[in-house]
């Protein structure tokens, strides 16, 4: 699985009895795992491989090429690849939208999606994190054991949420909409902090991974201290492996306010930055 990630990668591979094993995403790697680094013995024990494109918390998406390589990989060690797409349609570009894992399999003629799952979420296209409503799909046969695993471990969705969920998934154009105002947001604070450090626009997604001149933890720890705004220390996302965690030495921030709120919590980063550092 990817290092930094999102915490329920672990959380359900240690639940199942699996072993987790971490590909540090860094800004040397450009923040992509480099799967050509992975042995070939870890390779032959690998059951699933969690795949999150566009990233959390980088905003990185996998190329086409990339996900070409896995599922070879996958073909060779019959493994699933399991990819977290929840971010697939927060991007900057309306003509150049993140390509998706099945999109990929789809353009290589794999119409069966062999040992290919796929998560999408309302949360993040819709703005509606609190409806937990999302879907699943790829390989029939891992669906069909997936469904079986879902009726004993999941809870079932209330009505009101499903008719909203139909709702949302019918309409393109709040998305399109959503898109428009994450833009807006990430061209306003990139530049108020622009002019203190140094800001790297992700592919996707709506935040940004932000370099701190102290560590992460007493960064953010600092920055709530003096001026009431959250981020997320990077090292609270990630694990050290190696003697690196890739996490630390970055916080996350997430541009999910208003306009208005994200250039006012800027601002206070900017004079965080210029009376501190």
């Amino acid at each position: 699985m990817p290092n930094p990630f999102y915490q329920i990668y672990e959380g359900a591979a240690l639940l199942a009895g699996a072993e987790p094993y971490f590909l540090n995403t860094t800004a040397e790697n450009g923040f992509v795992p480099d799967y050509d680094a992975v042995p070939a013995e870890v390779w032959r024990r690998c059951q699933l491989l969690y795949l999150c494109s566009p990233g959390n918390p980088t905003g990185r998406v996998q190329s086409a090429a990339t996900l070409q390589r896995l599922l070879e990989l996958s073909d060779r060690y019959n493994f699933i690849i399991a990819a977290d797409e929840c971010y697939s349609e927060i991007y900057p570009d309306e003509t150049s939208p993140p390509v998706g894992l099945l999109q990929v399999a789809a353009a290589l003629g794999r119409s069966d999606y062999k040992n290919c799952v796929v998560f999408h979420s309302l949360s993040k296209r819709s703005n509606v994190p609190g409806l937990r409503s999302g879907f699943v799909a790829g390989d029939a046969q891992v669906m069909e054991q997936f469904l079986l695993y879902r009726t004993y471990h999941g809870g079932a969705m209330p009505l009101p949420t499903q008719y909203a969920s139909v709702t949302a998934w019918s309409d393109e154009a709040h998305v399109v909409r959503n898109r428009a105002r994450y833009r807006e947001k990430f061209a306003a604070v990139a530049g108020i902090l622009s002019s203190v450090t140094e800001v790297t626009l992700p592919d996707a997604a709506f935040y940004l991974w932000l370099k701190t001149p102290a560590e992460d933890t007493t960064f953010a720890r600092e920055f709530f201290a003096h001026h009431n705004v959250t981020v997320l220390p990077g090292s609270y996302l990630s694990r050290a492996v190696a003697g690196i965690n890739p996490g630390a030495g970055y916080v996350r921030l997430a541009l999910v306010a208003s306009l208005a709120e994200s250039i006012d919590a800027a601002q206070r980063l900017r004079d965080f930055f210029s009376q501190r550092y």
